[in-house]
Order: structure tokens, then sequence, then C-alpha cells
């Protein structure tokens, strides 16, 4: 039995020709061969491509693009270099207008599918900047004997290697044009082979890099990775711990914090460079303010902002409403709200956190009356928050970055709480990635 496994999983030897038919929510392409689905990299509906298999599988394989035999006409020359091997983008290859259509198309498949609903309006996409967009970012660090010095950047397509990049034209140019720099100056350190990762988060003003240690560095890695700081104009922090466990070596003391601003709003959000903030700073903008648009709040009026975070949207809500109620289970994130709050002058919004993943009884919060509503949970979505939250407010938006989810809770909300799903569309948050995010107006009569 054994053997016989090996031998249909064994590779065909000779590259193969297919048809791309359609693509997966992955940014694959999808082929028929011999009767048998092949996801295949790098391929674009209508293409005919010729393609060598990287796996077989039971019920599916998959493949790489070896060569374009008939290219699509949404087919564009990828703008990065090692876009081909590394895993941060999946869709250079494709137009960008062509990639926001196929995200759209597939979160109004995952809500017909899955939620058994169809809004009654499909929102025109809000699309932002194309290159140097990324703020947040988690780099991969790696000592490789083999090529004899560190890799600093995101891993392979499909593997666990670090890709070898140079730079990055997606992340913002103050770390994507210093990704060479940045291996070369952990190369000279003691910790070369104890530092797995770096977080990057820029500001309106400033930007800064965890570098996550699993030793003690020396003193003189400490002072390599400060000047390193003094010369690019970077704040730099150690992570020998968990996630708010930081260690600022520049500057030590008097840095101002980082933040970005929110000027329709008159409003500036600090945040430390763990926090969860929104990758894309234009997107964002533009998220908020649809947001708000689709919510009609008016003077007066209570609203409920649940998954709160920093505030980014419970202290814009702020200005219009009469109060705000922003929840949100990480503690330490709601204790940064009250303090963005505190620093823009707003009294009527009020932060409390909460397990909104797990039973909420005691809540007292759960059973008071709100005009409006607006959800933006992670990835899981909020299946477990609806199913005990009843009444809920006359109007919901809900912001999503997983259509599935936001397709499934769609149906709860149509199904079990009389909700008429009005309108929904994607954000572009993340161009050239098959990650689709989107936002959803729901209204009861």
């Amino acid at each position: 039995m054994a053997g016989s496994q090996r031998k249909r999983r064994r590779l065909p030897a000779e590259p193969v020709e297919a048809l791309i038919e359609s693509m997966a929510h992955d940014g694959r392409g999808v082929a028929r061969v011999d009767g048998k689905t092949v996801f295949v990299h790098g391929a674009l509906p209508g293409e005919r491509v010729r393609f060598r298999y990287l796996a077989r599988n039971r019920r599916y394989d998959t493949g790489e693009t070896l060569q374009v035999l008939e290219p699509a006409a949404q087919r564009v020359q990828p703008f990065c270099r090692h876009a081909a091997r590394c895993g941060g983008c999946s869709l250079q290859h494709l137009a960008p207008e062509a990639q926001v259509e196929a995200k759209q198309a597939i979160l109004l498949e995952q809500l017909v599918c899955i939620g058994k609903v169809r809004p009654a309006e499909t929102f025109a996409p809000l699309r932002g900047p194309e290159r140097g967009y990324r703020r947040k970012a988690r780099l991969g660090v790696r000592d490789v004997a083999a090529k004899g010095r560190v890799l600093v950047g995101f891993r392979e397509r499909g593997r666990g290697y670090i890709a070898e990049l140079e730079s990055c034209p997606v992340l913002h140019p103050v770390v994507g044009e210093r990704l060479a720099e940045l291996a070369a100056l952990i190369g000279q350190l003691s910790l070369r082979r104890e530092i797995p990762q770096i977080e990057v988060a820029v500001g309106d003003s400033g930007a800064a890099l965890v570098f996550r240690t699993l030793g003690q560095p020396s003193a003189e890695d400490c002072e390599r990775l400060a000047g390193f700081g003094r010369s690019h104009g970077l704040r730099i922090f150690l992570q020998p711990a968990g996630p708010d466990h930081l260690v600022p070596l520049w500057p030590v003391e008097g840095a101002p914090e980082l933040s970005y601003a929110l000027h329709d709003h008159d409003l500036e959000i600090a945040f430390r460079p763990t926090d969860f903030t929104q990758v894309n700073a234009e997107i964002n903008r533009g998220m908020i303010a649809r947001a708000l648009e689709l919510l009609d709040v008016r003077p007066g009026e209570r609203v409920l902002d649940l998954y709160c975070g920093l505030g980014n949207f419970t202290l814009p809500l702020a200005r219009r409403a009469g109060a705000v109620l922003g929840v949100e289970g990480d503690a330490a994130l709601v204790e940064r709200a009250r303090d963005n709050a505190r620093r823009n002058g707003i009294d009527n919004a009020e932060f409390r956190a909460a397990d909104l993943a797990g039973e909420l009884g005691g809540e007292p919060w759960l059973r008071e009356p709100y005009s409006k509503l607006l959800l933006d949970p992670p990835r899981s979505g909020a299946q477990e928050l609806l199913r005990q939250m009843s009444p809920l407010a006359e109007r919901l938006v809900y912001v999503s970055c997983n259509p599935a989810t936001l397709a499934r809770d769609a149906g709860v909300l149509v199904s079990e709480h009389g909700y008429r799903l009005r309108g929904a569309g994607v954000l572009d948050m993340f161009p050239h990635t098959s990650h689709v995010e989107s936002i959803a107006l729901f209204e009861r009569d």
C-alpha cells in the first residue's frame, strides 16, 4: 500500500499544458487536467499555460506556471523583481483594476453561496495607493549559512524559507527600501541567529522596528542597532518576551509616540509599535468615511462599536453621536483607546474590555438600546456575539477582513435578526494580494 501511494503521488517529469478556467480565492488559476482540479500559481482565467506539478493530492493537485502560451488581456508585468518567489504578494501579474473586480466577485459569491443573501446594492470598490502602502508588517529573519548572509523579508510562496529580497515596493519606503541594509546590520550582530522576526510599524511622522530576540544582546549589538535607528530616523525596540514587553534602544526616552491623523475628524490616534492598526492609511481614512456615511449617525444617538481596538472608528463616531461605547477584548488596547479619547478632548466615548468571543451574559451594555451598531471583528467573524445579541440596532455596519465569515454572519443577521442586506463592497486594503476586506450595511424595518 505504501509503495502504491508513493507511485500515485509521483510528479510528472515533463511540463503540462492547460487552459485556466477560473481563479481560486487565493489568486491561483484553476484548471482541469484529466478530469482533476489543478491550482496553478501565476496563471489567470482564460490563459493557456505550461506548468509543472508541485504536489499531487487525492482531491486536487497544485502547480506553478512555467510559460504563458496565451496571455489574458488583464495580465501585466509584475513591478517587483521578487514577485515570482516572494509570498508577500500573489497578484502582481494581474492588472490592479482586475484584482479589485475579482475581489468584488469573490465577496458577492460568498454572500450568495454561504450566507444565502444578496445585497440590494453593490458599493463601488474603495481603492488607494498600490505601492508603498503597507505600514504594518512582520518580516522574517534567517541567518542562512549556505548563502553566507542573513535574509530579511517575507517568506517564499508556499515554503517556509525567507525570500531573498533586496527591497519591497509595497512596504512603506522608509523600511521597504532598506531590507538589504537591515540584513547587513543583523549579519554584524552576535545575536544574528537569535532574531527570528522584525515587526514594522509606521506612523504619519515616524517609524519603528521591533526586533524579536531569543537571546541576550551584547553591548555592541545594542549600539549597532541604536546607531542604525539614529542614522535612518527609526525608533528601535527589542522584544525579549511577549508583545507588550518592549525595550527601547533608540531613543531610550523622550521619543514622541507613533500616531496617525484622521484630519476629517480632527483626531490624532496614538499607538504602540505592536498594537493592531490598519496597514493602509489612505484606505483606512476612506473606510472610516464610508462607515460613518452608511451608519448615518445623528446628534443625540447612542452608538455601539464592537471590536473597537484603539478607537479607530469609535472616536470619529463620537464627533457625530450623542454617546459611543467601544468594546474590545484586549484590555491594553482599551486603555490606549481611553488615552486617545482624552488626548483628543472627547468626553462622550466610553470604553470597556470584554471577551467578544465568549459568554457575555453578565455584560450590562449588551442589553442597552443603541440606534446604530458597528462591527469590525477578526477573521473568525462575530458568530458567537450575534448569537447573544438581541435586540440589535436599527442600522448595522459590518467591516470584514474575511468574506466567508462575513457571509456566514450576514445569513444570521438576515434570517434570525430580521435585517436586510442593503449593500456590500470591497475595500482594497491589501493591493496585489488575495486578501479581501469589505464593508456591508444592514437595516431593520
